[in-house]
């Protein structure tokens, strides 16, 4: 079923979703189940599976040289998508990114995700940082590039003429939002400019990052009805469950923790002190998110689950 046909029938019920990581390369799936097997408890709408490209690794050659190599550290997302829905009959929302993948390698997965019967895509750009140099030339640069490529299978328009259009994709199509701007948008109502670009070329529904101020949210949404955005809206949130991601989630994803949080974790003599912090703190917006009626509340889970659980127990 397609997520906003989900957001639909729920008829104004808040639902609960989540995201995970793939397994790293290696690892078996079994350890990925156990993250989710106490979060079924819970019934989630639909499970968010990330793709990682290609990064570049550095590798010690026996005469003493550096060589490069590629290396994809967590693969198989579209397989563990089907193994999850298999599992647990639950919808699964495979990402596509657009870094690291050409437009051809993406129209394939893109059958492949059809033939399997998995109906929802969220498309991102990706991140850069780390795959720049294995780019490929064939790439899109921007998500509303990507987003235009899927809207455009959906209408059996494909990449090449060669391509017989016996058929039509009908995929639902998620975006990512960002309540405190986008880090390379020089200034909101550009961010907000360029989100709307997507939604006009086809994008179904929004997530937006973490952000630890529910009046960021509100704000975002407010702006984004404003300027004529009006597809479902999803809150994304995350329980802060280390020290040092004081400074490692404002630097990496370019936002702000509040000062009473920060003050709050600070304190904590013990990494279960911090935990407990962040899982109130978090427990505290989902309420208050819950009570203002948005769609669903979707949880990073960097593939835990102690916290999440604590969190929807409260909430749920």
């Amino acid at each position: 079923m397609k997520i906003t046909d989900k957001l639909d029938a729920a008829k104004g019920e808040t639902l609960f979703s989540l995201e995970i990581l793939p397994p790293q390369k290696g690892k078996k799936i079994n350890d990925l189940f156990a993250v989710l097997d106490p979060l079924m408890e819970f019934k989630p709408a639909f499970v968010d599976v990330t793709y990682h490209p290609e990064e570049m690794i550095y590798k010690r050659r026996p005469d003493g040289l550096i060589e490069e190599a590629p290396l994809r550290p967590r693969p198989g997302t579209v397989g563990i998508c089907a193994a999850i829905s298999y599992k647990y009959n639950v919808e699964t929302v495979p990402h596509l990114v657009c870094v690291g993948f050409s437009k051809e390698e993406t129209e394939d997965a893109l059958f492949s995700l059809c033939y399997q019967g998995i109906e929802n895509v969220m498309v991102l750009k990706g991140d850069e940082k780390n795959h720049l140099k294995i780019g490929k030339t064939n790439q899109h640069k921007y998500a509303s590039e990507l987003v235009d490529q899927v809207a455009n299978m959906n209408k059996g328009k494909f990449l090449h003429e060669e391509t017989l259009n016996e058929m039509e994709t009908d995929f639902c199509i998620g975006v990512a939002g960002y309540p405190e701007k986008h880090f390379e948008a020089p200034n909101m109502n550009t961010d907000l400019k360029w989100l709307k670009n997507k939604v006009d070329l086809g994008a179904d529904y929004i997530i937006t990052q973490m952000f630890f101020d529910n009046k960021k949210y509100f704000n975002f949404v407010d702006k984004c009805r404003k300027i004529g955005i009006n597809v479902p809206i999803i809150p994304g949130l995350k329980p802060i469950d280390a020290k040092y991601q004081l400074k490692s989630i404002p630097s990496r994803f370019f936002l702000e923790i509040p000062d009473e949080l920060t003050k709050e974790v600070e304190k904590c003599k013990t990494i279960s002190d911090v935990k407990q912090v962040g899982e109130e703190w978090c427990i505290m917006q989902s309420k208050e998110l819950k009570a203002a009626g948005v769609p669903a509340l979707h949880y990073y889970t960097m593939s835990k689950s102690d916290g999440v659980v604590n969190i929807a127990k409260a909430v749920l």
